[in-house]
Protein backbone atom coordinates (compact mmCIF):
# COMPACT_ATOMS: atom_id res chain seq x y z
CA UNK A 1 0.00 0.00 0.00
CA UNK A 2 1.32 3.41 -0.97
CA UNK A 3 0.58 6.51 1.08
CA UNK A 4 0.25 8.62 -2.05
CA UNK A 5 -2.46 6.37 -3.48
CA UNK A 6 -4.41 6.23 -0.22
CA UNK A 7 -4.12 10.01 0.13
CA UNK A 8 -5.61 10.47 -3.34
CA UNK A 9 -8.35 7.95 -2.67
CA UNK A 10 -9.39 9.72 0.53
CA UNK A 11 -11.14 12.31 -1.64
CA UNK A 12 -13.57 9.60 -2.73
CA UNK A 13 -14.93 9.27 0.80
CA UNK A 14 -17.35 12.13 0.18
CA UNK A 15 -19.13 10.24 -2.60
CA UNK A 16 -20.93 7.19 -1.10
CA UNK A 17 -24.20 7.40 0.83
CA UNK A 18 -24.31 5.13 3.88
CA UNK A 19 -27.37 3.90 5.79
CA UNK A 20 -27.00 2.98 9.48
CA UNK A 21 -29.53 0.55 10.94
CA UNK A 22 -29.52 -0.23 14.66
CA UNK A 23 -29.81 1.00 18.22
CA UNK A 24 -29.81 4.80 18.23
CA UNK A 25 -29.18 6.74 21.44
CA UNK A 26 -27.99 10.00 22.88
CA UNK A 27 -25.66 10.90 25.73
CA UNK A 28 -26.89 13.86 27.80
CA UNK A 29 -23.97 15.50 29.60
CA UNK A 30 -25.05 17.79 32.45
CA UNK A 31 -22.37 19.98 34.07
CA UNK A 32 -22.42 22.19 37.12
CA UNK A 33 -20.41 23.78 39.91
CA UNK A 34 -20.70 22.18 43.34
CA UNK A 35 -22.18 24.72 45.73
CA UNK A 36 -22.95 23.04 49.04
CA UNK A 37 -24.55 20.04 50.71
CA UNK A 38 -28.33 20.03 50.55
CA UNK A 39 -30.38 20.44 53.76
CA UNK A 40 -32.94 17.98 52.37
CA UNK A 41 -30.55 15.04 52.10
CA UNK A 42 -26.78 14.37 52.25
CA UNK A 43 -26.28 15.17 48.56
CA UNK A 44 -24.45 17.83 46.59
CA UNK A 45 -26.23 20.84 45.15
CA UNK A 46 -24.93 21.79 41.71
CA UNK A 47 -25.38 25.13 40.01
CA UNK A 48 -26.10 24.07 36.44
CA UNK A 49 -23.64 25.50 33.93
CA UNK A 50 -24.09 23.54 30.70
CA UNK A 51 -25.87 20.62 29.04
CA UNK A 52 -24.38 18.88 25.99
CA UNK A 53 -26.10 16.31 23.79
CA UNK A 54 -23.75 13.78 22.20
CA UNK A 55 -24.71 11.11 19.67
CA UNK A 56 -23.83 7.64 20.98
CA UNK A 57 -24.15 3.99 19.88
CA UNK A 58 -25.54 3.73 16.30
CA UNK A 59 -26.03 7.51 16.37
CA UNK A 60 -22.26 7.87 16.73
CA UNK A 61 -21.61 5.62 13.73
CA UNK A 62 -24.01 7.72 11.64
CA UNK A 63 -22.41 10.91 12.92
CA UNK A 64 -18.95 9.67 11.91
CA UNK A 65 -20.28 8.85 8.45
CA UNK A 66 -21.85 12.29 8.07
CA UNK A 67 -18.68 14.03 9.22
CA UNK A 68 -16.55 12.08 6.73
CA UNK A 69 -18.84 12.16 3.68
CA UNK A 70 -20.26 15.62 4.36
CA UNK A 71 -23.86 14.82 5.16
CA UNK A 72 -24.67 11.66 3.20
CA UNK A 73 -25.76 9.44 6.07
CA UNK A 74 -29.16 7.95 6.83
CA UNK A 75 -30.67 6.36 9.93
CA UNK A 76 -33.13 3.57 10.61
CA UNK A 77 -33.91 2.86 14.24
CA UNK A 78 -36.61 3.13 16.88
CA UNK A 79 -37.24 5.96 19.32
CA UNK A 80 -39.84 6.64 21.97
CA UNK A 81 -42.68 9.14 21.79
CA UNK A 82 -41.06 11.23 24.52
CA UNK A 83 -39.00 14.35 25.13
CA UNK A 84 -35.70 12.64 24.36
CA UNK A 85 -37.09 11.26 21.12
CA UNK A 86 -37.43 14.84 19.92
CA UNK A 87 -33.93 15.62 21.13
CA UNK A 88 -32.54 12.59 19.25
CA UNK A 89 -34.19 13.54 15.95
CA UNK A 90 -33.19 17.21 16.33
CA UNK A 91 -29.57 16.30 17.07
CA UNK A 92 -29.34 13.80 14.19
CA UNK A 93 -30.73 16.42 11.80
CA UNK A 94 -28.31 19.05 13.11
CA UNK A 95 -25.50 16.67 12.11
CA UNK A 96 -26.97 16.24 8.61
CA UNK A 97 -28.20 12.69 9.20
CA UNK A 98 -31.42 11.81 7.37
CA UNK A 99 -34.13 10.63 9.79
CA UNK A 100 -37.00 10.08 7.33
CA UNK A 101 -36.94 6.32 7.98
CA UNK A 102 -36.79 6.41 11.80
CA UNK A 103 -39.73 4.72 13.56
CA UNK A 104 -41.53 5.97 16.67
CA UNK A 105 -42.75 3.41 19.21
CA UNK A 106 -44.99 4.79 21.99
CA UNK A 107 -44.26 1.77 24.18
CA UNK A 108 -40.49 2.35 24.28
CA UNK A 109 -38.16 4.88 25.84
CA UNK A 110 -35.69 6.77 23.70
CA UNK A 111 -32.33 5.38 24.80
CA UNK A 112 -30.63 8.14 26.78
CA UNK A 113 -27.66 8.08 29.14
CA UNK A 114 -27.57 11.16 31.35
CA UNK A 115 -24.25 11.84 33.06
CA UNK A 116 -24.24 14.49 35.78
CA UNK A 117 -20.82 15.93 36.56
CA UNK A 118 -19.59 18.64 38.90
CA UNK A 119 -16.48 20.48 39.93
CA UNK A 120 -15.32 22.72 42.75
CA UNK A 121 -13.71 25.97 41.67
CA UNK A 122 -10.78 25.07 39.38
CA UNK A 123 -10.77 21.36 40.22
CA UNK A 124 -11.22 18.58 37.66
CA UNK A 125 -14.82 17.88 36.69
CA UNK A 126 -15.95 14.49 37.98
CA UNK A 127 -18.97 12.37 37.12
CA UNK A 128 -21.34 12.08 40.07
CA UNK A 129 -24.12 9.87 38.78
CA UNK A 130 -25.40 8.34 35.54
CA UNK A 131 -29.08 7.84 34.73
CA UNK A 132 -30.03 5.36 31.99
CA UNK A 133 -33.34 5.49 30.16
CA UNK A 134 -33.82 2.55 27.81
CA UNK A 135 -36.02 -0.32 26.69
CA UNK A 136 -34.14 -3.54 25.98
CA UNK A 137 -37.04 -5.76 24.89
CA UNK A 138 -37.25 -6.79 21.25
CA UNK A 139 -39.57 -4.86 18.97
CA UNK A 140 -43.25 -5.67 18.85
CA UNK A 141 -44.51 -7.32 15.66
CA UNK A 142 -46.15 -4.05 14.58
CA UNK A 143 -43.04 -1.90 15.03
CA UNK A 144 -40.81 -4.59 13.53
CA UNK A 145 -42.96 -4.60 10.40
CA UNK A 146 -42.57 -0.82 10.08
CA UNK A 147 -38.78 -1.05 10.45
CA UNK A 148 -38.63 -3.83 7.84
CA UNK A 149 -40.75 -1.81 5.43
CA UNK A 150 -38.44 1.19 5.83
CA UNK A 151 -35.36 -1.00 5.29
CA UNK A 152 -36.75 -2.25 1.98
CA UNK A 153 -37.50 1.32 0.92
CA UNK A 154 -34.24 2.88 2.09
CA UNK A 155 -31.47 0.47 1.12
CA UNK A 156 -31.85 1.01 -2.66
CA UNK A 157 -31.18 4.73 -2.04
CA UNK A 158 -27.79 4.13 -0.43
CA UNK A 159 -24.43 2.68 -1.46
CA UNK A 160 -23.72 0.78 1.74
CA UNK A 161 -25.28 -0.34 4.99
CA UNK A 162 -24.01 -0.57 8.57
CA UNK A 163 -25.75 -2.73 11.17
CA UNK A 164 -24.91 -1.28 14.59
CA UNK A 165 -25.97 -3.68 17.33
CA UNK A 166 -25.89 -2.50 20.95
CA UNK A 167 -28.38 -5.16 22.02
CA UNK A 168 -31.22 -2.75 22.75
CA UNK A 169 -33.83 -4.63 20.74
CA UNK A 170 -33.96 -2.97 17.32
CA UNK A 171 -31.94 -5.56 15.41
CA UNK A 172 -34.26 -8.55 15.63
CA UNK A 173 -33.70 -11.72 13.62
CA UNK A 174 -36.21 -10.57 11.00
CA UNK A 175 -34.71 -7.07 10.78
CA UNK A 176 -31.19 -8.47 10.30
CA UNK A 177 -32.37 -11.02 7.73
CA UNK A 178 -34.26 -8.39 5.76
CA UNK A 179 -31.32 -5.98 5.78
CA UNK A 180 -28.87 -8.62 4.54
CA UNK A 181 -31.20 -9.99 1.86
CA UNK A 182 -32.17 -6.52 0.62
CA UNK A 183 -28.56 -5.32 0.54
CA UNK A 184 -27.48 -8.38 -1.44
CA UNK A 185 -30.42 -8.10 -3.84
CA UNK A 186 -29.36 -4.54 -4.67
CA UNK A 187 -25.62 -5.21 -4.73
CA UNK A 188 -24.86 -3.13 -1.64
CA UNK A 189 -22.00 -3.58 0.82
CA UNK A 190 -23.30 -4.39 4.31
CA UNK A 191 -21.07 -4.34 7.40
CA UNK A 192 -21.98 -5.38 10.95
CA UNK A 193 -20.51 -3.81 14.09
CA UNK A 194 -21.26 -6.41 16.77
CA UNK A 195 -20.06 -7.53 20.17
CA UNK A 196 -21.87 -10.87 20.60
CA UNK A 197 -24.39 -13.20 18.94
CA UNK A 198 -22.24 -12.96 15.82
CA UNK A 199 -23.88 -15.98 14.19
CA UNK A 200 -26.99 -13.84 13.61
CA UNK A 201 -25.00 -11.85 11.04
CA UNK A 202 -23.98 -14.69 8.78
CA UNK A 203 -23.75 -13.50 5.18
CA UNK A 204 -22.89 -9.82 5.67
CA UNK A 205 -20.01 -8.42 3.64
CA UNK A 206 -17.85 -7.78 6.69
CA UNK A 207 -17.77 -7.54 10.47
CA UNK A 208 -15.58 -5.33 12.68
CA UNK A 209 -15.37 -6.88 16.18
CA UNK A 210 -12.65 -6.20 18.70
CA UNK A 211 -10.33 -8.99 19.86
CA UNK A 212 -11.92 -9.62 23.31
CA UNK A 213 -15.38 -10.06 21.74
CA UNK A 214 -13.89 -12.29 19.06
CA UNK A 215 -12.29 -14.47 21.73
CA UNK A 216 -15.56 -14.75 23.65
CA UNK A 217 -17.40 -15.82 20.51
CA UNK A 218 -14.82 -18.39 19.47
CA UNK A 219 -14.13 -19.70 22.95
CA UNK A 220 -10.34 -19.32 23.06
CA UNK A 221 -7.68 -16.64 23.50
CA UNK A 222 -5.72 -15.19 20.60
CA UNK A 223 -2.20 -15.40 21.99
CA UNK A 224 0.06 -15.74 18.94
CA UNK A 225 0.06 -15.66 15.14
CA UNK A 226 -1.15 -19.24 14.93
CA UNK A 227 -4.27 -18.63 17.00
CA UNK A 228 -4.80 -15.31 15.22
CA UNK A 229 -4.88 -17.06 11.83
CA UNK A 230 -7.13 -19.75 13.26
CA UNK A 231 -9.56 -17.14 14.57
CA UNK A 232 -9.72 -15.31 11.24
CA UNK A 233 -10.32 -18.49 9.28
CA UNK A 234 -12.98 -19.70 11.70
CA UNK A 235 -14.83 -16.39 11.75
CA UNK A 236 -14.73 -16.05 7.98
CA UNK A 237 -15.92 -19.61 7.43
CA UNK A 238 -18.63 -19.76 10.10
CA UNK A 239 -20.15 -16.43 9.14
CA UNK A 240 -19.57 -16.60 5.36
CA UNK A 241 -17.75 -13.26 5.28
CA UNK A 242 -15.88 -11.52 2.50
CA UNK A 243 -13.89 -9.43 4.99
CA UNK A 244 -13.23 -9.76 8.70
CA UNK A 245 -11.61 -6.78 10.43
CA UNK A 246 -10.57 -7.41 14.04
CA UNK A 247 -9.46 -4.40 16.08
CA UNK A 248 -6.74 -5.20 18.63
CA UNK A 249 -6.21 -2.00 20.64
CA UNK A 250 -2.55 -1.04 20.92
CA UNK A 251 -1.67 -4.02 18.67
CA UNK A 252 -3.44 -2.43 15.74
CA UNK A 253 -5.80 -4.28 13.40
CA UNK A 254 -5.89 -7.47 11.39
CA UNK A 255 -7.85 -8.02 8.18
CA UNK A 256 -8.88 -11.38 6.77
CA UNK A 257 -9.99 -11.52 3.13
CA UNK A 258 -11.91 -14.48 1.74
CA UNK A 259 -10.15 -15.40 -1.51
CA UNK A 260 -12.54 -18.22 -2.43
CA UNK A 261 -15.19 -17.96 -5.13
CA UNK A 262 -17.46 -19.98 -2.85
CA UNK A 263 -17.44 -20.12 0.93
CA UNK A 264 -14.13 -21.74 1.92
CA UNK A 265 -14.22 -24.86 -0.18
CA UNK A 266 -11.46 -27.39 0.40
CA UNK A 267 -8.27 -25.91 1.92
CA UNK A 268 -8.86 -22.29 1.00
CA UNK A 269 -7.60 -19.91 3.70
CA UNK A 270 -8.30 -16.19 4.08
CA UNK A 271 -5.51 -13.73 3.32
CA UNK A 272 -4.31 -12.11 6.55
CA UNK A 273 -2.95 -8.55 6.73
CA UNK A 274 -1.92 -6.77 9.93
CA UNK A 275 -1.16 -3.11 10.59
CA UNK A 276 0.07 -1.47 13.82
CA UNK A 277 -1.90 1.10 15.78
CA UNK A 278 -1.07 4.52 14.36
CA UNK A 279 -1.46 6.25 17.73
CA UNK A 280 -0.31 4.67 20.99
CA UNK A 281 0.82 7.72 22.95
CA UNK A 282 -2.14 10.12 22.90
CA UNK A 283 -4.92 7.80 24.02
CA UNK A 284 -7.38 9.65 26.28
CA UNK A 285 -10.63 7.76 25.71
CA UNK A 286 -11.51 4.81 23.44
CA UNK A 287 -15.26 5.37 23.89
CA UNK A 288 -16.97 5.17 20.50
CA UNK A 289 -13.78 4.25 18.65
CA UNK A 290 -15.43 1.09 17.30
CA UNK A 291 -18.20 3.21 15.76
CA UNK A 292 -15.55 5.34 14.07
CA UNK A 293 -13.74 2.28 12.69
CA UNK A 294 -16.85 0.70 11.17
CA UNK A 295 -17.94 4.06 9.72
CA UNK A 296 -14.60 4.82 8.07
CA UNK A 297 -13.99 1.22 6.94
CA UNK A 298 -17.45 0.90 5.34
CA UNK A 299 -17.25 4.30 3.71
CA UNK A 300 -13.86 3.45 2.20
CA UNK A 301 -15.12 0.11 0.84
CA UNK A 302 -18.12 1.81 -0.72
CA UNK A 303 -15.80 4.44 -2.23
CA UNK A 304 -14.03 1.67 -4.16
CA UNK A 305 -10.93 1.41 -2.01
CA UNK A 306 -9.41 -2.01 -1.40
CA UNK A 307 -10.13 -3.75 1.90
CA UNK A 308 -6.52 -3.13 2.99
CA UNK A 309 -6.82 0.58 2.21
CA UNK A 310 -10.17 0.65 4.02
CA UNK A 311 -8.48 -0.85 7.08
CA UNK A 312 -5.87 1.91 6.99
CA UNK A 313 -8.63 4.53 6.80
CA UNK A 314 -10.39 2.95 9.78
CA UNK A 315 -7.13 2.90 11.73
CA UNK A 316 -6.43 6.53 10.87
CA UNK A 317 -9.90 7.65 11.95
CA UNK A 318 -9.69 5.77 15.26
CA UNK A 319 -6.24 7.18 16.00
CA UNK A 320 -7.74 10.67 15.85
CA UNK A 321 -10.93 10.26 17.90
CA UNK A 322 -9.27 8.47 20.83
CA UNK A 323 -7.35 11.67 21.58
CA UNK A 324 -10.54 13.24 22.94
CA UNK A 325 -12.91 12.31 25.74
CA UNK A 326 -16.27 10.72 24.87
CA UNK A 327 -17.71 9.98 21.44
CA UNK A 328 -16.10 12.13 18.76
CA UNK A 329 -15.87 12.25 14.99
CA UNK A 330 -13.19 13.12 12.48
CA UNK A 331 -13.26 14.53 8.97
CA UNK A 332 -11.50 14.28 5.63
CA UNK A 333 -9.02 17.07 6.33
CA UNK A 334 -7.93 15.50 9.62
CA UNK A 335 -7.50 12.11 7.93
CA UNK A 336 -5.20 13.66 5.32
CA UNK A 337 -3.12 15.40 7.98
CA UNK A 338 -2.83 12.23 10.03
CA UNK A 339 -1.79 10.16 7.00
CA UNK A 340 0.86 12.71 6.03
CA UNK A 341 2.33 12.50 9.54
CA UNK A 342 2.81 8.72 9.32
CA UNK A 343 6.23 7.73 8.02
CA UNK A 344 5.19 4.39 6.59
CA UNK A 345 2.30 1.93 6.59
Amino acid sequence: MKKSEILTNLNKLTEPRILVIGDFAIDEMVFGQTERISREAPVLILQHSETKIILGTASNAANNISSLNRGKAGAIGVLGDDYYGGVLIKTLNEHNINTDFMVTDKSRKTTTKTRISGSCSQSITQQIVRIDRQTKESLSAEIEAKVIENIKRAIPLYDGVILSDYHLGCLTENVIKTAIETAKAHGKIIVADIQKDMERYRGVTAITPNQPDTEKFLGYFIKDEETLKKAGEELSKRLDLKYTLVTRGEKGMVLFENQCDKSFEHACEPLMTTIPAFNKKEVFDVTGAGDTVVAAFTLALCAGMSAKEAMVVGNLAASIVIRQFGCHTTNLEELKTELNNIKEI
